[in-house]
């Protein structure tokens, strides 16, 4: 057994897109400091290569955070409250409690040695202080390494500042130039006949590594000698006589500005729109937010290949369309250029009817066989659908953030943001009054998104504010079936069965309404499995899985599964349950549901060990406690405190005795999600065998 299972190196650093040039000395301090400090900031201006540090000092440190290395970038975030729910997101943490997110964070990451990386730090500076302050106080294993134009001021804090790349025709700044230019033409080579030309551009702009990447790329249509005389050129004109040379923030917005001139009037126009974006876009949404005037919707793909040839925007794999990036710092230049041109207030509000629309085929298309699609794309989409509730939330007519709010009940509730969601919901609740169109969903959504295991107190107070909301504005809404559930978790299934309502119609409508029919099915097989009702359980749950496959619909179908192999186990048909209990695992997983995915893993659990493998059900026990950590619920994963995995403990010890049960839970425990998962597939948890990698659910997820 032991051999076979091997921890899985945790994070979510990305692979390193190119060489990494020089940085030794500073790579060799940052790798002594992780003994004596567990806050390090990497402090400079912009451009200077701190995020790249950062990376490559996380990577290098791997072996040593056997609990993960996380990366938070927070270049994208426009709003400091959300700053601990973007460093959940990052480490794999659903935000399906009522419990303080910042809590349920650091109970997450209490989970061996482990290193956060928070990437630009400098725009939600004090908040960043704030939490990770918390953060270290109450993770007694974790270390963060900060990057930040200014130190985090936390008591404690180590600094490293990060100067522009060494000059001279031997040092690092020719090398990081030279590199970059063979890529940009493969044609070139560094020579003694170029090397004192190069090493004057690097001295030109000062070392500064962005600076030295754009300029690399202007060789594809300049020679080395052409390149040089131009930067001298450019910087004479902002050379002034009493500062002979230029700051190294003034030398990186001049040659970001050099390299705006040698873009095309159309290529500057659509740089300063595609500044709106936060985490990326794709091509139709650019063509969406960035056309009118002279830019013609046609012309977008074209200019954005012209830019990425340029390295003003980079190109990522992402499906099959591709999706498309900025610097921080270059996309801060656009913006300005976008404020100057007087355009801000009018692409912003293209930006927020984009998302607005995209919202709304994504909860039209919810309950369809396009459910997958939706959850990854609105994921992706995360960073674009702040921006756009944010812009929604600022604009003096209350209607639109109501709706937007309301519309993503699917995201909020299904994809595992439901903290997140009930801070906007509650947000544009507080400013508009009832009568305004779209408050009702959005009320629904919230007390939708506020239903959660871990306090049932206050989601029957929400959800019977609700009903009284409701019942004042003459809707058809009985006491909804959420509130039965809640009572069932505590025990009173007759009281739920006699508070469960019958309606088939949800406050919403649309996929409101159709979800809420799901939902009545789902909670009925609930409460009949919890009264042993086991054959009219399943009934229900087929009734469920049949009206979800009509659809192709997959995170409710899920829960069908879960009731039919949960009466599959009270039947004694554990082989009936497994098969039903696996598809449940992969549809939840493949739609990012984190509490549902822990909630199958257990019954898991109960299905392997009445199918007599002891051994496979005690790892689940541990994989268990893994993935409720990950739904931030980590007391409903915890042997000790909850019923089910109490009873399971014992049986299993009985079984195996107390040595080979507390290595296969020890072993559970330590896999990765998404190793958990692979072994609860009945596949290897390391990744599917030679060969069948691609029977992996989730594709690239696993």
């Amino acid at each position: 057994m032991g051999a076979s299972v091997r921890n899985s190196r945790r994070g979510n650093l990305p692979s390193e897109s190119n060489t990494f040039v020089g940085r030794r000395s500073e790579l060799a301090r940052i790798s002594s400091l992780w003994g004596s400090s567990r806050l390090l900031t990497l402090t400079g201006p912009g451009g200077v290569g701190k995020s790249r540090l950062a990376v490559r000092a996380a990577h290098a440190a791997q072996a040593a955070f056997p609990g993960g290395v996380w990366l938070v970038e927070l270049s994208d975030l426009r709003n400091a409250d959300l700053l601990t729910n973007a460093v959940a997101e990052a480490t794999g943490l659903t935000e399906q409690t009522l419990r303080p997110l910042l809590v349920a964070v650091c109970k997450h990451l209490d989970d061996g040695p482990l290193l956060l990386v928070l990437d630009t730090c400098e725009h939600v500076l004090d908040e960043c202080a704030r939490v990770v302050q918390e953060l270290l106080a109450h993770v007694p294993r974790l270390c963060v390494l900060a990057t930040s134009r200014q130190p985090l001021g936390v008591p404690g804090e180590q600094l490293l500042s990060v100067t522009p790349l060494p000059l001279g025709e031997h040092d690092d700044a020719v090398g990081l130039f030279t590199a970059r230019a063979t890529a940009a033409v493969p044609s070139f080579a560094l020579t003694d006949a170029n090397r004192a030309d190069v090493a004057a551009i690097c001295a030109r702009l000062d070392g500064i590594p962005l600076a030295l990447e754009l300029a690399a790329v202007r060789l594809r249509g300049l020679p080395i000698d052409r390149l040089l005389r131009g930067l001298d050129s450019r910087f004479d004109l902002l050379v002034s006589p009493a500062r002979p040379r230029l700051a190294r923030h003034q030398t990186l917005r001049t040659a970001i500005g050099w390299s705006h001139e040698l873009c095309t009037p159309l290529e500057r126009l659509l740089w300063a729109r595609l500044s709106v974006f936060a985490g990326g876009w794709d091509v139709e949404a650019a063509e969406f937010v960035c056309h009118g005037g002279p830019l013609d919707a046609e012309e977008i793909l074209a200019l954005l290949a012209s830019l990425t040839e340029k390295s003003i925007v980079t190109r990522e794999s992402h499906g099959v369309a591709g999706r498309y990036r900025m610097l921080d710092t270059v996309r801060t230049f656009g913006a300005d250029w976008l404020t100057g041109l007087g355009e801000q207030d009018a692409v912003r509000a293209r930006h927020l009817d984009y998302f607005r629309w995209t919202a709304r085929q994504g909860e039209a298309e919810w309950l369809g066989p396009g459910q997958r699609m939706w959850a990854e794309r609105l994921s992706v989409e995360h960073a674009n659908l702040r921006v756009a509730l944010e812009q929604s939330l600022a604009a003096p007519e209350h209607g639109t953030a109501l709706e937007l709010t309301g519309t993503l009940w699917y995201f909020w509730f299904a994809c595992g943001f439901a903290d997140e969601g009930r801070g906007y919901l509650e947000r544009a609740l507080r400013r508009a009054p009832e009568n305004v169109p779209g408050h009702t969903l959005a009320t629904w959504a919230h007390r939708l998104v506020t239903v959660a295991p871990d306090d049932v107190d206050a989601a029957e107070s929400v959800s019977a504010a609700y009903v009284w909301l409701a019942q004042e504005r003459h809707l058809p809404v009985p006491a909804l079936p959420l509130t039965g559930a809640s009572l069932a978790v505590r025990g009173e299934s007759a009281r739920s069965a006699l508070l469960y309502g019958s309606s088939t119609q949800g406050p919403g409508g649309g996929g409101g309404a159709e979800f809420f029919q799901l939902l009545t099915l789902a909670v009925q097989a609930y409460l009949l499995a919890g009264q042993g009702a086991f054959e009219r359980c399943a009934v229900v749950a087929e009734r469920l899985r049949a009206a979800c496959a009509k659809r192709g619909e997959l995170w409710m179908r899920a829960w069908g599964d879960f009731f039919v192999a949960l009466a599959g186990i009270g039947l004694g048909r554990p082989e009936d349950a497994l098969v039903s209990a696996r598809a449940a695992l992969e549809a939840k997983w493949r739609v990012h549901d984190r509490f549902g995915t822990a909630a199958v893993a257990d019954l898991l659990i109960a299905a392997e060990a009445a199918g007599g493998e002891p051994e496979r059900a005690a790892r689940l026990l541990g994989v268990g406690t893994r993935l409720w950590y990950a739904a931030g619920l980590p007391q409903l994963g915890d042997i000790e405190t909850t019923v089910f995995r109490r009873e399971y403990a014992r049986r299993l010890r009985a079984v195996l005795g107390d040595t080979a049960f507390a290595e296969a839970v020890r072993e559970g425990r330590g896999l990765s999600p998404e190793a958990a998962i692979r072994l609860a597939l009945d596949r290897t948890p390391d990744g599917a065998p030679d060969g069948d990698r691609d029977s992996a659910p989730g594709g690239a997820d696993l």
